[in-house]
Protein backbone atom coordinates (compact mmCIF):
# COMPACT_ATOMS: atom_id res chain seq x y z
CA UNK A 1 0.00 0.00 0.00
CA UNK A 2 1.02 3.40 -0.56
CA UNK A 3 2.07 5.96 1.75
CA UNK A 4 2.97 9.70 2.68
CA UNK A 5 6.39 10.86 4.00
CA UNK A 6 5.82 14.00 6.53
CA UNK A 7 7.93 15.51 3.46
CA UNK A 8 4.79 14.77 1.44
CA UNK A 9 1.92 16.29 3.52
CA UNK A 10 -0.39 18.94 1.52
CA UNK A 11 -3.24 20.43 1.82
CA UNK A 12 -5.47 17.89 -0.69
CA UNK A 13 -3.76 14.50 0.28
CA UNK A 14 -6.13 11.54 0.85
CA UNK A 15 -5.33 9.28 3.47
CA UNK A 16 -6.56 6.33 5.20
CA UNK A 17 -6.90 6.51 8.90
CA UNK A 18 -8.90 3.41 11.17
CA UNK A 19 -9.69 2.20 7.91
CA UNK A 20 -11.59 5.35 6.87
CA UNK A 21 -10.67 7.77 3.86
CA UNK A 22 -9.35 11.36 4.78
CA UNK A 23 -8.77 14.76 3.18
CA UNK A 24 -6.03 16.52 4.55
CA UNK A 25 -7.91 20.24 4.90
CA UNK A 26 -4.96 21.92 6.19
CA UNK A 27 -1.16 20.98 6.89
CA UNK A 28 0.93 22.70 9.21
CA UNK A 29 4.93 22.90 10.09
CA UNK A 30 6.69 23.83 12.88
CA UNK A 31 10.13 23.88 14.43
CA UNK A 32 10.40 23.63 18.07
CA UNK A 33 13.34 24.44 19.71
CA UNK A 34 14.79 21.36 20.35
CA UNK A 35 13.80 17.99 19.05
CA UNK A 36 12.26 16.50 15.79
CA UNK A 37 9.48 19.15 13.61
CA UNK A 38 5.90 18.61 14.30
CA UNK A 39 3.55 18.55 11.55
CA UNK A 40 -0.30 19.34 12.43
CA UNK A 41 -2.61 17.99 9.77
CA UNK A 42 -6.86 18.52 10.20
CA UNK A 43 -8.34 16.32 8.34
CA UNK A 44 -11.65 15.66 7.34
CA UNK A 45 -13.60 12.06 7.04
CA UNK A 46 -14.74 11.59 3.81
CA UNK A 47 -17.60 8.86 4.77
CA UNK A 48 -18.81 11.10 7.84
CA UNK A 49 -17.39 14.79 7.36
CA UNK A 50 -16.39 14.91 10.60
CA UNK A 51 -13.11 17.05 11.46
CA UNK A 52 -10.13 15.67 13.19
CA UNK A 53 -6.68 17.24 13.94
CA UNK A 54 -3.35 15.05 14.46
CA UNK A 55 0.10 15.95 15.15
CA UNK A 56 2.88 13.95 13.68
CA UNK A 57 7.07 14.02 14.02
CA UNK A 58 9.05 14.10 11.08
CA UNK A 59 10.07 11.66 9.12
CA UNK A 60 6.84 9.11 9.95
CA UNK A 61 4.14 8.12 7.52
CA UNK A 62 0.81 7.93 6.80
CA UNK A 63 -1.13 5.28 4.31
CA UNK A 64 -2.58 6.67 1.31
CA UNK A 65 -6.17 5.88 0.91
CA UNK A 66 -7.64 3.76 -1.59
CA UNK A 67 -9.69 6.68 -3.96
CA UNK A 68 -10.14 7.36 -7.19
CA UNK A 69 -11.45 10.64 -8.75
CA UNK A 70 -13.57 10.86 -11.83
CA UNK A 71 -15.67 12.92 -13.81
CA UNK A 72 -19.42 12.92 -13.73
CA UNK A 73 -22.47 14.57 -15.01
CA UNK A 74 -25.22 15.37 -12.88
CA UNK A 75 -28.10 13.95 -14.17
CA UNK A 76 -31.47 14.56 -11.97
CA UNK A 77 -33.10 14.50 -8.46
CA UNK A 78 -35.14 12.14 -7.55
CA UNK A 79 -36.17 12.88 -3.58
CA UNK A 80 -33.14 12.28 -1.33
CA UNK A 81 -31.13 10.65 -4.35
CA UNK A 82 -29.29 12.41 -6.46
CA UNK A 83 -28.33 10.56 -9.82
CA UNK A 84 -24.92 11.36 -11.50
CA UNK A 85 -23.34 9.91 -14.62
CA UNK A 86 -19.33 8.72 -15.18
CA UNK A 87 -18.90 10.48 -18.43
CA UNK A 88 -16.20 7.85 -19.68
CA UNK A 89 -18.13 4.95 -18.85
CA UNK A 90 -21.63 6.13 -18.45
CA UNK A 91 -22.45 4.16 -15.31
CA UNK A 92 -24.79 5.65 -13.24
CA UNK A 93 -24.14 6.19 -9.22
CA UNK A 94 -26.45 7.21 -6.60
CA UNK A 95 -25.62 9.59 -3.60
CA UNK A 96 -28.25 10.55 -0.69
CA UNK A 97 -28.57 14.15 0.63
CA UNK A 98 -26.19 13.83 2.71
CA UNK A 99 -23.60 12.38 0.99
CA UNK A 100 -24.22 15.73 -1.66
CA UNK A 101 -24.89 18.38 1.35
CA UNK A 102 -24.63 21.54 0.72
CA UNK A 103 -23.47 21.19 -3.06
CA UNK A 104 -27.32 20.74 -4.02
CA UNK A 105 -27.41 24.33 -4.06
CA UNK A 106 -25.67 24.62 -7.12
CA UNK A 107 -26.75 21.39 -9.20
CA UNK A 108 -28.29 22.17 -12.68
CA UNK A 109 -28.82 18.87 -15.04
CA UNK A 110 -25.68 18.33 -17.42
CA UNK A 111 -23.62 20.08 -15.12
CA UNK A 112 -20.01 18.66 -15.52
CA UNK A 113 -19.36 17.45 -11.59
CA UNK A 114 -16.48 14.96 -10.01
CA UNK A 115 -16.66 12.65 -7.65
CA UNK A 116 -14.93 10.68 -5.16
CA UNK A 117 -15.35 6.66 -5.40
CA UNK A 118 -13.85 4.98 -2.25
CA UNK A 119 -14.21 1.13 -2.93
CA UNK A 120 -15.88 1.55 -6.11
CA UNK A 121 -18.47 3.14 -4.36
CA UNK A 122 -19.56 7.53 -4.60
CA UNK A 123 -18.84 9.35 -1.14
CA UNK A 124 -18.75 12.66 -2.21
CA UNK A 125 -19.38 14.92 -4.87
CA UNK A 126 -17.39 18.27 -5.96
CA UNK A 127 -19.13 20.54 -8.71
CA UNK A 128 -17.29 23.53 -10.71
CA UNK A 129 -15.46 26.23 -8.57
CA UNK A 130 -18.55 28.48 -10.32
CA UNK A 131 -21.91 27.79 -11.50
CA UNK A 132 -24.36 30.56 -13.67
CA UNK A 133 -27.63 29.79 -11.78
CA UNK A 134 -30.82 32.03 -13.35
CA UNK A 135 -32.43 34.26 -10.73
CA UNK A 136 -36.26 33.24 -10.10
CA UNK A 137 -37.38 35.51 -7.48
CA UNK A 138 -36.22 38.60 -5.63
CA UNK A 139 -37.78 41.15 -3.76
CA UNK A 140 -37.34 44.51 -6.26
CA UNK A 141 -34.18 47.08 -5.47
CA UNK A 142 -35.35 50.20 -3.74
CA UNK A 143 -35.42 52.98 -6.48
CA UNK A 144 -32.60 55.67 -5.22
CA UNK A 145 -30.99 52.81 -3.05
CA UNK A 146 -27.94 53.06 -5.06
CA UNK A 147 -25.45 53.02 -1.54
CA UNK A 148 -22.76 50.63 -2.17
CA UNK A 149 -22.90 46.75 -0.74
CA UNK A 150 -26.68 47.52 -0.79
CA UNK A 151 -27.56 43.44 -0.66
CA UNK A 152 -30.99 40.93 -0.68
CA UNK A 153 -31.50 37.54 -0.76
CA UNK A 154 -32.29 35.89 -4.14
CA UNK A 155 -33.99 32.85 -4.99
CA UNK A 156 -31.92 30.90 -8.24
CA UNK A 157 -33.61 27.81 -10.10
CA UNK A 158 -31.74 24.95 -7.94
CA UNK A 159 -34.53 26.60 -4.80
CA UNK A 160 -31.45 27.70 -2.76
CA UNK A 161 -31.10 31.52 -1.73
CA UNK A 162 -28.25 33.38 -2.04
CA UNK A 163 -27.15 36.80 -0.94
CA UNK A 164 -26.72 39.33 -4.09
CA UNK A 165 -26.53 42.70 -4.69
CA UNK A 166 -29.60 45.15 -4.78
CA UNK A 167 -29.44 45.29 -8.73
CA UNK A 168 -30.13 42.11 -9.52
CA UNK A 169 -33.58 41.69 -10.75
CA UNK A 170 -36.18 38.05 -11.36
CA UNK A 171 -34.16 36.72 -14.74
CA UNK A 172 -31.08 37.79 -14.29
CA UNK A 173 -28.08 35.15 -14.17
CA UNK A 174 -25.93 35.03 -11.86
CA UNK A 175 -22.21 33.47 -11.20
CA UNK A 176 -21.93 31.92 -7.77
CA UNK A 177 -18.34 30.74 -6.14
CA UNK A 178 -19.49 27.12 -4.61
CA UNK A 179 -16.46 26.88 -2.69
CA UNK A 180 -17.64 30.02 -0.25
CA UNK A 181 -21.31 30.24 -1.37
CA UNK A 182 -20.85 34.07 -2.78
CA UNK A 183 -22.08 36.14 -5.54
CA UNK A 184 -19.27 36.88 -8.04
CA UNK A 185 -21.09 38.73 -10.63
CA UNK A 186 -23.68 39.01 -12.80
CA UNK A 187 -23.65 37.51 -15.98
CA UNK A 188 -24.85 38.78 -19.65
CA UNK A 189 -27.28 36.75 -21.57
Amino acid sequence: MATYKTSDFRKGLKVKLDGDPYLVVESTFRKPGKGNAIYTLRLRNLLRGTVIERNYKGGESIEAADVEEIDVEYLYRQGDTFVFMDVKTYEQYELNAEQVDENWKYLKENMPCSTILYNGNPITITPPNHVELKVEYCEPGAKGDTATNVTKPCKVETGAEFICPAFINIGNVVKIDTRTGDYVERVST
